[in-house]
């Protein structure tokens, strides 16, 4: 891959210039010293806290009119120029944390071809839509377009976006590297950049193309950094390009006090039997595995135990990731089986049940494959199936996790399984529309036409 223009960065502790609030000249001046973060007052509504009117209708129109805690605790520092560094848990409101800045101080300039304004990296595919899905109707509503780029897709409308002077990017780190070393986008004109799950992205091991991709940035540009947990490597990155900047945090990492956590230790030959009966009550059931053929091996054999799964992990292609996820998410099927890329940036209302059918390796994990459920105020039930072998790594987990589980030794026609799962519920057939691994050799793309004809189109405008 060829490398990435890299523009230096300024020196950590120097005097950067500031992006003013919007319909305000820009300026030079001083950010504010670095400070604790400071419990917010109470808001009555977005107006409250300074978003333009504009998105004010747009965010009602969608119903949303009362900011979560981690909005009204980001939006005046975010809204006011200066960088944010923000400790959240997913599905706590981020996303529109940053969301509404990114779109209110852009709203009044000029986007070149292959030159966006606007940048957010994320670390799944599935994120970046949702991120594109929750960011269009209020670029709309501010005059402003939104692309979201990832893998797994053709490049070719990707880079017609870029092209069409896309003022906005929404990008999976890799993709966008790609891209840019085929000279189909440059960074050099980013004045706003954020990076969401910042933890998750160091998980994935994604920071090295990360660094690269801020550093071709601006260094007098504003920066968000959001994760849900800020040390380690997420550290090092905040240090290294946000200048002092406003520190909040408006939960903490541990799992939510509503939610019941099981601990149920299975013999090996009988856990896909119990995880089955798990899922086969009245509840929507997300079940997660460690690993790709793991998810796709159990989703078949509980298909064939007659409880119909989808299942989500990386060997889908993004079509039929983004159908299995809509048919969740609407119900057409309850139960998901999903590798930990669905633990991060999937919403989905209504998730009554986690099942982890394969313990995960550590305690940050499991908190946020548990936090899928029980959200927006409602209960909520966490069952971690483990084998006495794994018993003593499950220990561990659990101590540093802050949780202690209701354990339980569990067999197929254990009463407590039922206790968990409710009533049976009688199903109609096994899930064989939805999409499914592809065959091998199927059709790739390669983008060397967009490649070969991008130059052409660098500079030209658009009509807004």
């Amino acid at each position: 891959m060829t490398a990435l223009p890299i523009e230096k960065n300024a020196e950590k502790n120097a005097e950067k210039p500031v992006v003013t609030p919007v319909g305000q000249p820009r300026t030079t001046r001083r950010r504010r010293e670095q400070r604790p973060a400071l419990a917010a007052a109470p808001v009555a509504t977005f107006a409250d806290l300074g978003v333009p009117a504009p998105l004010v209708t747009a965010l009602g129109n969608d119903g949303i009119t009362v900011p979560f805690p981690v909005q009204a605790a980001t939006l005046p520092d975010a809204l006011a120029g200066f960088d944010v560094l923000g400790r959240a848990q997913t599905g706590s409101g981020k996303t529109l944390a940053f969301c509404i800045p990114l779109v209110a101080r852009l709203a009044e300039g000029y986007t070149m071809a292959c030159r966006p304004r606007g940048l957010v990296l994320v670390p799944t595919r599935e994120l970046a839509t949702q991120v594109e899905a929750v960011l269009s109707p209020l670029a709309h509503a501010m005059g402003l377009s939104v692309a979201a780029i990832f893998g797994g897709t053709p490049q070719n409308p990707q880079v017609a976006a870029l092209r069409n002077r896309v003022d906005i990017v929404v990008a999976c780190p890799g993709r966008l590297a790609d891209l840019i070393g085929q000279d189909h986008c440059h960074l050099g004109d980013v004045e706003i950049a954020v990076l969401d799950e910042a933890d998750h992205m160091a998980d994935l091991g994604f920071l090295p193309v990360v660094r690269r991709l801020l550093e071709a940035t601006p260094p007098e540009g504003q920066r968000l950094l959001f994760s849900a947990t800020l040390d380690g490597a997420v550290d090092v990155l905040a240090r290294r390009f946000l200048t002092r900047p406003a520190r909040h945090s408006v939960d903490d990492a541990s799992p939510p006090a509503q939610i019941i956590h099981h601990l149920l230790t299975v013999t090996p030959a009988e856990r896909v039997a119990v995880v089955a009966t798990l899922a086969s009550g009245d509840n929507r059931v997300l079940i997660f595995t460690r690993t790709k053929h793991g998810a796709q091996h159990l989703a078949r054999q509980l298909n064939a135990a007659g409880v119909p799964a989808a299942e989500l992990h990386g060997n889908l292609v993004q079509g039929a990731r983004s159908r299995n996820l809509a048919a969740f998410g609407s119900g057409e099927v309850r139960v998901m089986v999903a590798t930990d890329i669905a633990a991060r940036g999937i919403h989905v209302d209504g998730i009554d049940l986690v099942i982890h059918a394969d313990p995960p390796t550590e305690f940050k994990a499991y908190v946020h494959r548990s936090g899928r459920t029980a959200r927006n105020g409602a209960d909520g039930a966490v069952v971690t199936v483990q084998t006495a072998a794994q018993a003593a790594e499950v220990r561990i987990l659990m101590r540093k996790a802050g949780v202690t589980p209701q354990a339980a030794p569990a067999g197929p026609g254990s009463p407590v399984l039922r206790s968990i799962a409710g009533p049976p519920v009688r199903r109609l057939a096994p899930v064989t529309k939805l999409a499914r691994v592809p065959a091998a050799g199927g059709a790739r793309a390669t983008g060397h036409g967009a490649a070969a004809a991008s130059g052409s189109f660098r500079g030209r405008g658009r009509r807004r």
